[in-house]
């Protein structure tokens, strides 16, 4: 399968490559001629206008826009008039358009306005266009659905490098990790992330949101951020749908090559940074088989009861042989850390001929960051017994350092065809993600009596990749009457976790036993094929003498799952050992003939593995819609989505005695209706509602018996499908039986629309949760987290946002601009019957327990706000940037298990960018994240006790710097 992929991105390349050689070659044929490229909309809506007429009216020449609302004229260097026309819309001339020889003049956002007199003209400076979102403003004015944005125009202004930096500024948006979106303060669960309007899994398969970090912003058109539901959209999602567009016909000629670096003091050449020697090709994100199992991966292996009597046997030997196998590095070394350094490279044009239009663009990126964490605590708490004792007990504290290297390496090609009446795309996109760890960390354990001090020694390496297809096309039918669009994309994705290694030395006296935890390795394989197919069908009329829509299609989603866990214990015997991790497999110290109780191995997953499984789910959809004005200021956007979504699961549980062989989990058919209201109170004003019907399901992970480990927290998942009882088996606190939730929702919002892209909006928001997943702590197993349905829930919340030139304060302040967006919500969660009894259980005095709780993963409110300058004479940029998140829930506590909490990050970044030269072709880019070096804190909250820390992380204040070249 690797080999197919890597022959189809190379045949690909290489029409990339031969598609520019020839762009060169006709070049030389319009040598002394310039270009003219622009795109025009109507403003009402943010629609591409097709078969508008562009006139040079100095030279008489002109073209006529594609169903993409595209033109292109090739004229003689001057400085011109272009007239732009259209039946029924006032005509646009736009002045001092400039043309210069081999050069290709952009005109973005034209837009026009429907008049009842066609007469009328409206003259517009050519170099007030340029720059501005107005088109996705207009897009905004007009969308049927409440949605939200960011454009390229505004990437250029900002100077955001790739799509994470540049999402983040859009309403009731924040980014976790630097990478995954969240929208309106809801979590990964309901927040979805698609690519040119398809569903591909991320580097993490089991996330909605893949990583964001990863496009880089000059192959981006825009990022649409759909916050209400309409019919032809997926139907898992609840807080939005993020839509990263990509380039079809770059607008210009574009060659760029980019370099970056960060350095962070207290992690970049650190001497006492932690990390081990792997594989020589770790720096390209992926191991060369230095981490390969010993085993290879077979599970009839030798166990040590067969072998003990005689360890000369054909058996015997073949233990030792892969006792022997197993890397002998178990511990991390102290030495300098590297900062941060990537690489970009892009290119992209369109070639114009007749008949076709071609576009093309492919970028690839490298980047190798590495972390260094210092004093990193990872701890479990729990309530004391007793009604008066409020202060929380300690478990199990953890505290130390550990240093993370993180490579990823992305390649990205697109080519596209376009005639009068048809377009045509293809997509490649391949990942590759390669991570490693080290830590060293003091162990106390505390609990159940088995108090002890270890030293913990933690080696981990994860790899991951992506491969995606994206296949799409769409076609215009008598004008614009019909419009067909269809897509296919494939995707593999694979997840590798080769060998990872736990190790604890019991102090004083460095000796390892069962009760410390005995030494282990670990080998995790997930491999993912997701197949993605889609029509809409879309016919323009009329209705109530005005335009109308009718839309209606089809998707079908196909996901196939096969998941392993390969796991090893490492009894010592009578070895006696000084400390130091790297010497317990010596050769001195292992199992053989004249050593019978040396250290050997015992593989867990042997005869009973829960981890492992295979797992498909299918999801066929399918929708009508209909848009339609009945009065001159109301739009009407009425629909109904019907999906049928199965999950099949293929396991055994802990004890091996049920056996699933592709039983059905799921059966969900759903209806799911939306409506949409938009009142066009003026001509920038509109008011909206919205009420729709959407749903959230589990994840594979999620529906499954795995136990996955976190070695470096100790934190374990536990598979929803495993029961949980007590008193001996005759209480049951969870039955196993994870659905999927059902999400009404309900939108308001006032919204008014100014000059210079300005704007200002009200949003009110409300929705109901019907039985919501959430990550509940596992009563008898301190430090285990599993995913449950909880009782129904709600959510009501407001948005405001502003963006806003410094103008009307001074004239000398054009150049400054305030945005600002304000998410606020309380939410509710009416508590299962035995989560609230156990929390009533073990009250402390004097607290009340209501039926209802905070729901987790919802933030009480997020606040995004910036002032930013930008001067487009000078070519100079710069903004400060703040954001912070409200206190969160985010596991839930269950009997003396309490409740823990995000503690608000108070991010404040700094950002500069100069552009240099008459085509600002160097652009050189610095800024400061962090300037406040908060640290990242979740803690235990419980009634009448202080806070204690369940993680703590400092990430430091970190320096960005690039330089990007446009040749």
């Amino acid at each position: 399968m690797k080999n197919k992929s890597s022959k189809t991105l190379l045949k690909g390349t290489l029409a990339i490559v031969l598609l520019v050689l020839f762009q060169l070659l006709a070049g030389f044929a319009f040598a002394q001629n310039g270009t003219i490229r622009g795109a025009v909309y109507d403003e009402t809506n943010g629609e591409p206008l097709f078969g508008v007429s562009v006139l040079v009216k100095e030279l008489a020449i002109g073209a006529v826009t594609d169903f993409d609302g595209k033109f292109e004229i090739q004229a003689a260097p001057g400085t011109y008039t272009l007239q732009v026309s259209y039946i029924s819309f006032s005509t646009v001339e736009l002045t001092s358009i400039v043309v210069e020889a081999g050069q290709v003049n952009v005109l973005n956002d034209i837009l026009m306005k429907e008049e009842a007199s066609e007469l009328e003209t409206v003259t517009v400076q050519a170099a007030a266009i340029r720059t501005t979102e107005s088109a996705l403003m207009s897009v905004k004015r007009g969308s049927p659905n409440l949605l939200d944005g960011i454009s390229a125009s505004t990437f250029r202004q900002i100077g955001d490098g790739d799509a994470a930096s540049a999402v983040k500024r859009v309403t009731g948006v924040s980014i976790e990790g630097g990478k995954y979106v969240y929208v309106r303060g809801l979590g990964d669960r309901y927040t979805k992330t698609v690519l040119n309007g398809v569903d591909i899994p991320g580097l993490d398969p089991d996330r909605n949101t893949i990583q964001m970090d990863i496009f880089p912003t000059n192959v981006i058109d825009n990022i649409i951020v759909s916050k209400s539901f309409t019919s032809e959209l997926p139907a898992d999602f609840t807080g939005g749908v993020v839509d990263i567009e990509t380039k079809d016909f770059p607008e210009e000629k574009t060659i760029r090559l980019g370099i970056s670096g960060g350095l962070n003091p207290s992690m970049h050449f650190n001497q006492n940074y932690i990390d081990y020697q792997g594989g020589k090709t770790d720096w390209l994100g992926f191991d060369d088989g230095t981490r390969a199992i010993p085993t290879g991966g077979r599970t009839d292996i030798p166990q040590f009861g067969q072998v003990v009597g005689n360890p000369n046997s054909p058996a015997g030997l073949e233990y030792q042989e892969i006792l022997r196998g197993f890397n002998k590095t178990l511990g991390g070394s102290r030495q300098s850390s590297l900062m941060d350094f990537g690489l970009s490279f892009s290119l992209g044009n369109q070639i114009a001929r007749p008949k076709v239009t071609w576009g093309y663009n492919a970028a690839v990126t490298y980047k190798n960051e590495t972390e260094f964490y210092q004093n990193a605590e990872f701890n479990l708490f729990a309530k004391p017994i007793g009604e008066t004792e409020t202060e929380l007990e300690s478990l199990e504290k953890q505290r130390g350092d550990f240093g993370v290297n993180t490579v990823l390496l992305g390649g990205m090609a697109g080519i596209a065809l376009k005639t009068n009446a048809s377009k045509y795309k293809v997509n490649f996109l391949h990942l590759q993600n390669g991570e490693s760890k080290a830590g060293i960390f003091d162990f106390e354990n505390t609990n159940l009596g088995a108090n002890f001090e270890a030293k913990q020694y933690n080696l981990e390496y994860s790899q991951r990749s992506l491969t995606s297809v994206l296949l799409s096309g769409t076609h215009l039918f008598n004008g614009r009457d019909w419009e067909v669009s269809w897509k296919i994309a494939p995707t593999l994705s694979s997840i590798e976790d080769p060998d990872i290694r736990f190790t604890r030395f019991r102090q004083p006296t460095n000796t390892i036993s069962s009760e410390v935890g005995l030494p282990a390795r670990i080998w995790r394989s997930l491999q993912e094929e997701n197949l993605v197919t889609k029509a809409d069908i879309t016919r323009n009329m009329s209705l109530f003498n005005r335009d109308a829509k009718l839309k209606f299609g089809g998707s079908y989603l196909f996901k196939h799952r096969l998941f392993n866990i390969q796991s090893f214990q490492f009894p010592t015997g009578n070895t006696v050992f000084d400390g130091d991790p790297n010497a317990i497999m010596n050769e001195e110290n292992l199992f053989s003939a004249t050593n019978r109780n040396g250290v050997r191995y015992n593989p867990d997953f042997i005869p009973v593995n829960p981890n492992e499984y295979e797992a498909y789910a299918t999801t066929m959809g399918g929708y009508g819609s209909l848009e339609m004005n009945p009065a001159e200021k109301l739009k009407v956007v009425a629909g109904l989505r019907v999906e049928q979504f199965n999950q099949y699961y293929t396991g055994t549980n802990q004890t091996g005695t049920i056996v699933y062989d592709l039983v059905e989990m799921l059966d969900d058919l759903d209806f799911f209706p939306t409506v949409n209201l938009i009142y066009n109170l003026k001509e920038n004003q509109n008011f909206r509602f919205s009420a729709t019907r959407t749903t959230a399901r589990p994840s594979f992970k999620e529906l499954s018996y795995a136990e996955i480990l976190d070695p470096i927290t100790g934190r374990t998942f536990i598979g929803g499908m495993y029961k949980e009882t007590t008193n001996g088996g005759t209480e049951v606190l969870w039955d196993g039986n994870l659905t999927s939730t059902r999400i009404n929702n309900f939108d308001l919002r006032w919204e008014m629309f100014q000059q210079r892209g300005e704007m200002f909006s009200v949003s009110a928001f409300y929705k109901t949760f019907e039985r919501p997943i959430e990550i509940v702590q596992f009563l008898s197993d301190p430090g285990s987290f599993q995913p449950r349905n909880v009782g129904n829930g709600a959510v009501a919340g407001l948005e405001f946002e502003f963006r806003k030139s410094l103008k009307f304060m001074a004239p000398s302040l054009e150049n400054f601009s305030w945005n600002a967006n304000v998410t606020v919500t309380d939410s509710r969660i009416k508590m299962s019957e035995s989560e609230l009894k156990s929390r009533r259980l073990t009250a402390k005095e004097g607290e009340v327990i209501n039926d209802t709780r905070q729901m987790a993963g919802q933030a009480p409110y997020i606040i995004n706000t910036g002032i930013s300058y930008t001067s487009f004479t000078t070519g100079l940029e710069a903004g400060i940037f703040y954001n912070v998140q409200g206190s969160t829930l985010n596991y839930v506590g269950f009997g003396n298990r309490t409740d823990t909490f995000t503690v608000p990050f108070h991010s404040l970044n700094l950002n500069f960018n100069k552009s240099f030269g008459a085509d600002e072709r160097v652009k050189l880019n610095f800024g400061v994240q962090n300037l406040l070096n908060d640290k990242r804190e979740v803690v235990f909250s419980s009634f009448g006790a202080q806070d204690q820390i369940f993680s703590r992380l400092a990430p430091g204040v970190k320096v960005n710097f690039g330089a990007t070249f446009a040749f």
